[in-house]
């Protein structure tokens, strides 16, 4: 059985630590030979890549399909300006979605307000389907790459994002950080990313990142847990069952948290699998 238990951080971030859900997510990048990649989301690619397998700067040639699935469900006007606790919403959300990349492990959902200069201007996919990214060795690319076409600015839905916006209620866009592209994924919010940028402005944003699992973090919190249960098993108010929760949460949420690399997984049938598609793909758009 799944379980996802979440421990509150500073600033309004949660760490979810993920249990029964072993690898691969349904949302994954599978690779093979030469530098290729393919995203999936259960049986539905969503993006076909290849990379230069030479040299310290390396562009990766991309092609992306229109398949992708929103992990949350759509927000209605009321639900935006009810603003309180979006990173418990969206967790909430994400664990009962079946398109999302969280396998067992840690995982940190946090606000993002604050990205460097051109992360959402110039380092911003705009091109729709194809496009390229430059990675550098022990830099990467540091961008933002949508996984559907992104609307114009006029567009009807863009248009009620931006009055949103300028109440100060648009609810967050969800990203996903992949360390290997050294940026960030659109997992939903493209049109309310579009209307935060074209009112002059970036857009709030929660950012999904896997974190370590190493042997010494489980052994401190494998002790905390421990002695938390001890505890809890005694008879105590109600108001002391709450202060021992809180301070279990507190604990666990103080200990070091690090990035960890964003897991891939083997393509089953290897380059014949990947060239195949990718050959149906070009057939499907011969102008990309």
């Amino acid at each position: 059985m799944t379980r996802w238990n979440r421990q509150s951080r500073p600033g309004g971030g949660l760490v979810l630590t993920v249990s029964g859900r072993p690898g691969p997510p349904p949302l994954r990048f599978e690779t093979a030979n030469g530098g290729r990649m393919l995203l999936r989301q259960q049986d539905r690619p969503l993006l076909l890549g290849r990379a230069d397998t030479e040299g310290c700067c390396r562009d990766l040639s991309l092609h992306r399909l229109d398949a992708c699935r929103s992990p949350l469900p759509p927000l209605s006007s009321t639900a935006q300006r009810s603003t309180a606790g979006w990173a418990h919403r969206y967790a909430h959300w994400l664990e009962e979605s079946p398109g999302v990349p969280v396998h067992d492990g840690r995982w940190q959902l946090s606000p993002r307000s604050a990205f460097a200069p051109g992360i959402w201007t110039e380092d911003l996919v705009r091109d729709w389907p194809g496009g390229s990214l430059e990675l550098y060795c022990g830099g990467g690319w540091h961008g933002v790459l949508p996984l559907r076409r992104l609307s114009p600015p006029d567009a009807p839905r863009v248009k009620a994002y931006r009055k949103h916006v300028r109440e100060g209620t648009l609810a967050p866009v969800l990203l996903w950080w992949v360390t290997f592209l050294d940026g960030w994924l659109i997992l939903d919010g493209h049109d309310r990313a579009v209307a935060a940028l074209a009112e002059g402005g970036e857009p709030p944003c929660l950012e999904l990142v896997r974190l370590t699992d190493n042997e010494q973090w489980r052994r401190t919190a494998d002790e905390l847990t421990e002695a938390y249960r001890r505890r809890a098993e005694r008879p105590a108010a109600p108001h002391q069952r709450a202060a021992l929760e809180r301070g279990y949460a507190d604990t666990m949420a103080s200990l070091p948290y690090d990035g960890a690399p964003t897991l891939t997984w083997p393509l089953a049938g290897g380059t014949v699998t990947w060239d195949d598609l990718a050959a149906r793909t070009v057939l499907e758009c011969p102008r990309d």
